[in-house]
């Protein structure tokens, strides 16, 4: 069995840096594998024997720790911020370096996932393993047949046609309507973008379950730890296809 690894592979798993970073943390810091420094990230290690130092540091596998926040809106779904804006990580105190699980744009709310597990961010959200995500959409007005219709089978963006997403009308109130929607594609704002292709005022969404898992009755702004199950839950999401 080979237990050799590429290295941007291994940190990402480590919940060091994310795979489209390493390039760069490996330029800024002193990386050695064996006693020798590394700063290509295609370098394959032995993650059985490789000894492996930090800064002169031998470095020590973290504990992986994974944690599911409701996201209140005017927070940012990011680890860090320029403009110093309040992130989703400020709002999970941890003492590994945790990083969202995806993203949900500033005025969404609801369920996001928070980890230092880069093996399971990378099945979780590469396109390919399709895990859906479950949203809760207010809208403004009565959806017709056709915008259902449209929202189901797909909508024409400009980054191309959406994928078939799984919508239904849970009630209908005065002016207001309430959808559930299902899509397992990742693109940016693409619910929002999807209801203005289709003429749908959208007053409010939030995302209450990302593959097996469900926001439940976690109040906004609140986090709590994921359970081994849960974990487990989110693995056999990923990889089932």
């Amino acid at each position: 069995m080979d237990r050799t690894q590429r290295l941007d592979k291994y940190l990402s798993g480590m919940g060091i840096c994310s795979r489209r970073n390493v390039e760069q943390f490996l330029k800024g810091q002193n990386l050695s594998v064996n006693g020798r420094r590394v700063v290509e990230p295609g370098t394959r290690v032995n993650v059985k024997t490789a000894t492996i130092t930090l800064n002169g540091t031998l470095f020590k596998k973290p504990k992986l720790v994974y944690y599911m926040l409701n996201k209140p809106a005017d927070v940012i779904s990011t680890a860090s911020d320029e403009f110093g804006r309040k992130n989703v990580v400020s709002l999970v105190p941890s003492k590994q370096r945790i990083f969202p699980v995806g993203r949900l744009d500033k005025d969404t709310t609801g369920l996001i996932i928070l980890t230092n597990d880069g093996e399971l961010t990378n099945l979780l959200t590469h396109p390919r393993h399709e895990v859906h995500k479950t949203y809760l959409l207010t809208t403004g007005g009565r959806i017709n047949e056709r915008q259902l219709e449209r929202l189901q089978t797909g909508v024409e963006l400009e980054d191309g046609l959406t994928a078939p997403a799984g919508v239904r009308v849970l009630r209908q109130e005065g002016k207001t309507s309430i959808i559930q929607m299902a899509i397992h594609e990742g693109r940016n704002r693409q619910i929002r973008r999807m209801c203005e292709a289709v003429k749908l005022h959208l007053i409010a969404l939030e995302r209450i379950k990302f593959g097996p898992i469900t926001l439940g009755d976690l109040k906004e702004g609140r986090y709590r730890e994921l359970t081994d199950k849960e974990v487990s839950m989110l693995r056999k999401a990923a990889v089932k296809k």
